[in-house]
């Protein structure tokens, strides 16, 4: 491998001190036609290998732009396709490193069948390997789809560029107008970036990511030991009802949550953290977004959007195929009621529906707020699927507002009358504590102590097994 391309330098960062160890690195292009036969295509223009990270082991692909632009043409597929079929066989992850002008034209049908391998290789091996693509360059065409279909994509936030067709392509669109190829597009409007920063951040990132992980599906969660206090008390979560993202970085082991498309759907909060060591993914409504001072920065409806359910469904599913446990913390009152998300709305939440109650892996589901309507029970509810509830003593839980659902029942009636039935309504109907008499609660616990609660119940649930009807695979 040489030591001096910019692609293996991002080797060299993102694993282990001298844990790489290259493939194919003799492997130069067949093609002749159009002069490329004088030319020298070292690796032909990917370094692919294994290496380790904190002690894991991975295969790696870098594309080297230095070599035809890092183009993608049949041997530079082979490589890549090569690398697949080794992950699958012995159960470890697959991180791209993308940075390729895309498909290599004097190749022509060989470039498209290479296109078509790694597609097939990436479906195979989805659900069964994680598969991890950082987006360092240029990342176009029908190269676009390579980070789609892995679980995790990372980009780098100022010259990469990622797209299917150029911004100056689409109609009535200039890039200086909106550069649809950039980070901060891919991120806040398309969802497909997870996570955004600077080169050396994202190898730093992509390498937390990977201690969360399983290696395959057959591992089970990621399991590490834990010397954080497994009954921390802490009297802020009650504060935190708002901004689920900083609930969560508090029950964490040490704090820590890995949150994913945080510029994405910011109305829901999804991601990683340890409990008591073991890795659980975390779903949660967020109604609040805080500065760095703790301070309400931005408000939002407390309410299922599109994209929001969307967003959790596609980490619901990823978590279920690696046997990793998920919480949710739900405070949720509705859907949104938008022109543009009436659109997509019921078949988002049918999703997520669907996404919770087809895993299989144990499920908690914490009740922080508003537990409101359908919208509620699509929240990983005991409905469909939560093997534990648990609520917090102020929580609401049931059809509606209490004040709205008195005004529909005693229509036409005095004020007075509405406050008192909507009083008596909130006490009997949408307290915790009518949920938990009805066996829709299992328990009612104070903010402040549920991380120990949380962590119990998973511990309790680390044996969970369930079947489901036997089919193919589902419709939804």
């Amino acid at each position: 491998m040489s030591t001096t391309s910019k692609a293996s330098q991002r080797i060299t960062a993102l694993l282990d001190d001298n844990s790489f160890v290259e493939i194919g690195g003799l492997v130069t292009a067949r093609a002749t036609d159009f002069n490329m036969k004088p030319s020298e295509t070292p690796s032909d223009g990917c370094i692919t290998g294994y290496g380790v990270i904190d002690g894991k082991p991975v295969y790696v692909y870098s594309q080297d732009v230095s070599v035809m632009n890092g183009t993608v043409g049949e041997m530079h597929a082979k490589k890549i396709a090569g690398l697949y079929d080794l992950a699958m066989k012995t159960g470890s992850p697959v991180i791209g490193l993308i940075d390729s002008a895309g498909l290599r034209l004097q190749e022509a049908a060989d470039a498209l069948n290479a296109f078509g391998s790694i597609y097939l290789k990436q479906t195979l091996a989805s659900g069964m390997v994680p598969q991890i693509t950082a987006i360092l360059g240029s990342c176009g065409g029908g190269l676009a789809l390579f980070p789609t279909l892995t679980d995790f994509t990372f980009m780098e936030e100022s010259k990469a560029k990622l797209f299917v067709n150029a911004p100056n392509a689409l109609d009535g669109n200039v890039i200086t107008k909106c550069d649809s190829s950039s980070a901060a597009f891919q991120s806040q409007e398309s969802g497909i970036v997870d996570v955004v920063a600077d080169e050396a951040g994202i190898l730093a990132k992509i390498r937390e990511l990977v201690a969360f992980l399983p290696a395959n599906n057959g591992e089970g969660t990621d399991i590490v030991e834990c010397s954080d206090d497994l009954n921390r008390v802490n009297a802020e979560l009650a504060n935190c009802v708002g901004d689920t993202s900083v609930a969560l970085s508090i029950l964490a082991d040490d704090n820590d949550f890995f949150e994913l498309k945080a510029d994405y759907a910011k109305d829901m909060v999804i991601g990683f953290l340890k409990l008591d060591g073991v890795t659980v993914g975390a779903v949660a409504n967020r109604s609040e977004i805080c500065d760095e001072e703790g301070k309400v920065a931005e408000k939002l409806d407390a309410v299922l959007s599109a994209e929001g359910c969307d967003k959790a469904a596609d980490f619901v599913n990823f978590c279920d195929a690696f046997e990793i446990p998920v919480l949710t913390l739900t405070n949720v009152k509705g859907y949104k009621a938008t022109m543009d998300c009436e659109k997509h709305i019921a078949k988002a939440a049918a999703r997520l529906t669907y996404a919770f109650a087809n895993a299989t892996v144990p499920k908690v589901n914490v009740v922080i707020g508003k537990a409101l309507g359908t919208a509620a029970v699509a929240m990983n509810s005991k409905a469909i699927g939560a093997d534990i509830t648990i609520a917090w003593p102020d929580a609401e839980i049931g059809t509606m507002d209490s004040k709205l659902a008195a005004k529909i029942m005693y229509d036409g009636q005095g004020a007075d009358v509405i406050d008192a039935k909507a009083s008596e309504y909130e006490a009997l109907q949408l307290s915790a504590a009518s949920a938990a008499r009805r066996g829709y609660v299992d328990q009612i616990i104070e903010p402040a102590d549920t991380r120990k609660y949380v962590i119990g119940a998973f511990e309790m649930l680390f044996t969970k097994s369930e079947d489901r009807p036997a089919k193919k695979h589902g419709t939804v």
